[in-house]
C-alpha cells in the first residue's frame, strides 16, 4: 500500500487556519504580500495567458485565483479541504474565471493525467511534506515537454533560522509560531538536485527579501532565505 506524501499535523495546521487565507491583516498576510511579486516573476518567465496551469498546494488560492485573471486556465490541487472551500468560495463571490479546484495529492494527478499542463507552479508548500522530492518529482511528471515548473521554499541556512524563524515568528510575529520546522527548510542545492532527478533544467532563481522597516517585499539576488526557482522540461525530439 502506498503512503501518502502528507503530514497530518501540517493539514490540521492549515485546516484550522482556513477562514483567514483572505484576510489581508491575518495569519496569511505574508502570501498577499509576495504575491504580486511572485505572480509577475512568473508571467515574465512564461506568459500565463491562455496557458493551462496546475497549482500544487495552492491552500486558499491566493496565487491561483490570481494566475486566472492574468488569463491563465487553473486548476488548484490540496488535500487541505477546508482551505479548498474557502478557496472555492472565494472565486465564486469574486467571479474569477477559468478556474476550479481539486482535494487530490500531486503525485496522485500524475498516474491520472501526465504532461496535461502548460505551467505547474508549486509555491510555499515543499517545507511542509515529508518527501519533497516526491512533489517535484510529480511536477514534472505534470507538466508538458517544454513547459514550466515554479517552486518556492525557504533555505536552510543560519539567516533563514534568524529571519523566517525567529523573526518572523517570534520578533515580527508575522506568521503564528510554529508555522515553520527548521529541519524542513531546503537549501537551494538539494531542489536544484530533485529538479534535475525529475528531469527539469534549471532556469533562473530569485530571493525575496523583506524589509521590517517599509513592511515590504522585493526580489533580490539573495537566496538566503526566501527563493524561488524556474524549471523547464526538455522539449520532445522532433519526429
Amino acid at each position: 500500500m502506498t503512503v501518502a506524501n502528507v503530514d497530518p499535523a501540517e493539514l490540521a495546521k492549515f485546516s484550522a487556519l482556513a477562514h483567514r487565507w483572505w484576510d489581508l491583516d491575518g495569519e496569511f498576510a505574508p502570501l498577499h504580500q509576495i504575491n504580486p511579486l511572485r505572480l509577475d516573476w512568473i508571467d515574465r518567465t512564461c506568459p500565463l495567458n491562455g496557458a493551462r496551469v496546475l497549482d500544487v498546494g495552492c491552500g486558499g488560492g491566493i496565487l491561483a485565483d490570481a494566475m486566472a485573471r492574468r488569463g491563465a486556465q487553473v486548476l488548484g490541487i490540496d488535500l487541505a479541504e477546508k482551505s479548498l472551500k474557502v478557496a472555492q468560495l472565494h472565486a465564486l463571490e469574486a467571479q474569477t474565471p477559468q478556474i476550479e479546484y481539486r482535494t487530490v495529492a500531486a503525485e496522485a494527478l500524475a498516474a491520472q493525467s501526465p504532461q496535461a499542463f502548460d505551467v505547474v507552479t508549486c509555491m510555499e508548500m515543499l517545507e511542509h511534506v515529508p518527501d519533497p522530492a516526491l512533489v517535484v518529482q510529480a511536477c514534472a511528471t505534470l507538466v508538458k515537454p517544454g513547459g514550466w515548473v515554479f517552486f518556492s521554499t525557504i533555505n536552510r541556512s543560519p539567516k533563514s533560522f534568524a529571519m523566517a524563524i525567529l523573526g518572523a515568528e517570534y520578533v515580527l510575529k508575522l506568521v503564528p509560531r510554529g508555522t515553520h520546522e527548521y529541519a524542513r527548510f531546503i537549501r537551494p542545492s538539494e531542489l536544484a538536485r530533485h529538479c534535475r532527478a525529475a528531469g527539469l533544467d534549471i532556469a533562473r532563481s530569485s530571493g525575496l527579501a523583506y524589509n521590517p522597516m517599509s513592511r515590504r517585499y522585493r526580489l533580490t539576488d539573495d537566496t538566503g532565505v526566501n527563493y524561488m526557482i524556474a524549471t523547464r522540461k526538455p522539449a520532445a525530439p522532433a519526429p
